[in-house]
C-alpha cells in the first residue's frame, strides 16, 4: 500500500482539533460518558474537514478518520506518559 495517498487527505488542523476537544471533554465535561468520545470525535472530524476540503465522500471519511486517529493518539500519549501496560 503507498501511503503517499494519504498525505494528500491529512488535514493536520482537524487532527489537532479533534484532539483538543476531545480532551475537554474528557476533563471537563464529566455527562458525557467516556465511550461516546470516539463517535463525537469522528462526527466533529467528518464536519471539519468538510469545511477545509470541501464537501465530498472522502473528505467526510477521512475526516471522521481522523477524528478517531486524534483519539488513538490521545489514549497511547497518555499510556506512553502513565507508563500503563494492560
Amino acid at each position: 500500500m503507498d501511503f503517499t495517498t494519504l498525505t494528500e487527505y491529512f488535514v493536520l488542523v482537524v487532527v489537532v482539533a479533534c484532539l483538543v476537544v476531545g480532551y475537554i471533554i474528557k476533563t471537563s465535561l464529566d455527562f458525557i460518558p467516556n465511550k461516546y468520545i470516539p463517535t463525537l470525535l469522528a462526527i466533529l472530524g467528518a464536519v471539519l474537514n468538510v469545511f477545509v476540503s470541501g464537501l465530498s465522500i472522502e473528505s467526510v471519511v477521512y475526516g471522521a478518520l481522523m477524528g478517531l486517529a486524534s483519539t488513538g493518539m490521545h489514549q497511547a500519549f497518555t499510556r506512553f506518559i502513565e507508563n500503563k501496560t494492560e
